[in-house]
């Protein structure tokens, strides 16, 4: 069984693959009535897109939206929204060795091993291009929630972390690499080219904050607001690892460093003196910053030599040729953005369907 559908009340299901016609996302679930073109959809895609410097895959994919179906009159209808974005510069000859060969670290094997066939060009659906009909979606759910405010940026990349206290968000737009710390920015050009040399690439972590989620947002225990925004984001293609709020540093605090105190506050709640829980307590909302930590792992096609086997179990070495990012969590930035949106949009919903 494959599961392509991702959500409760607010769901998405993705299609297509890598070298195919095209990829898109069908967004189902939507509330009637909001305003809804491809101007409002093709900037989240514009942040993903591919070839827009050294430090990304130079495939070039204009990655323009057509909405298909779900909006009449510029509003949304209440009903399916399909969206669907060209595949236009695709090169499979770059791919005919992984016809034959696993990839080592990437889905080639576990494909195979479940479905005995796979779309060895580009990765088919295990490719990270899968992604920008996340981000298609993603903008979406922007709509449906615009009391919240949602920022994602790099923090590390390569082992090499921002400095916390040299955090600029104007910054994140002004370089490639979606870094608040212009220093670390200058550092990261060197680090990442050194790896394209190389022929390898680069791991990197990526935050996302989100403002304005109203305390309440969640559910106690099988749809915890935490649980699903894990779930969104490990679903991502590359990421091994998520953190709330302080996540595995929480393990190493003691109970009252790791609490977070409050005072008496105003209308719209308590006043917090701290937020190691992310803005998440018990599955629920607190009001406080949903701040979540997502681990990339280097990109797996590179072109230095490494050991493997042939479909038919044979030894043999591999290297990937074709073009592919060397730190594809630079731009993990807006799908993370565009998961957080999703769950958050779905979280909506379903506290308007019980709570009122």
């Amino acid at each position: 069984m494959s599961f392509n559908t991702f959500g409760r009340v607010f769901r998405f299901t993705t299609w297509g693959e890598s070298h195919g016609p095209a990829i898109g996302a069908v967004v189902d679930g939507c509330p009637p009535g909001l305003a809804l073109s491809e101007s409002d959809v093709q900037p989240w895609l514009d942040k993903r897109r591919p070839g827009t410097s050294r430090f990304t895959t130079q495939r070039q994919e204009p990655d323009q939206v057509r909405i298909l179906s779900g909006v009449f009159e510029g509003k949304t209808t209440g009903t399916p929204i399909s969206l669907m974005i060209e595949n236009v510069d695709q090169r499979s000859k770059d791919y005919s060795d992984v016809a034959i060969a696993y990839r080592p670290g990437h889905a080639d094997y576990a494909y195979d091993a479940k479905y005995g066939f796979r779309d060895y060009r580009g990765g088919g659906r295990s490719s990270a291009r899968e992604t920008a009909s996340r981000v298609a979606a993603g903008a979406v759910a922007r709509l449906v929630i615009p009391q919240v405010r949602i920022i994602g940026y790099v923090s590390e990349i390569g082992g090499d972390a921002i400095d916390a206290a040299r955090f600029d968000e104007a910054q994140i737009g002004q370089n490639p690499f979606f870094c608040p710390d212009a220093q670390a920015a200058t550092r990261w050009e060197a680090l990442v080219d050194g790896a394209r040399k190389d022929g390898s690439s680069l791991g990197a972590v990526v935050e996302c904050v989100a403002t304005g989620v109203p305390a309440g947002w969640g559910a106690p225990l099988y749809a915890k607001l935490d649980s699903e925004l894990a779930a969104a984001c490990m679903s991502i293609n590359a990421v091994k690892g998520v953190e709330i709020g302080d996540g595995f540093a929480a393990a190493r605090l003691r109970g009252e460093e790791n609490a977070d105190p409050m005072r008496p506050g105003n209308e719209d709640g308590p006043r917090f003196l701290a937020n190691h829980a992310g803005g998440i307590a018990g599955g629920i909302a607190t009001g406080q910053p949903v701040r979540i930590r997502v681990a990339f792992k280097p990109t797996s096609s590179i072109l230095i030599p490494q050991e493997t086997i042939t479909r038919d179990g044979a030894a043999t070495e591999m290297f990937t040729k074709g073009r592919h990012d060397p730190c594809v969590g630079i731009r993990g930035v807006p799908v993370v953005e565009a998961m957080v949106a999703l769950v958050l949009a779905d979280q909506a919903l379903l506290h308007r369907a019980q709570c009122g």
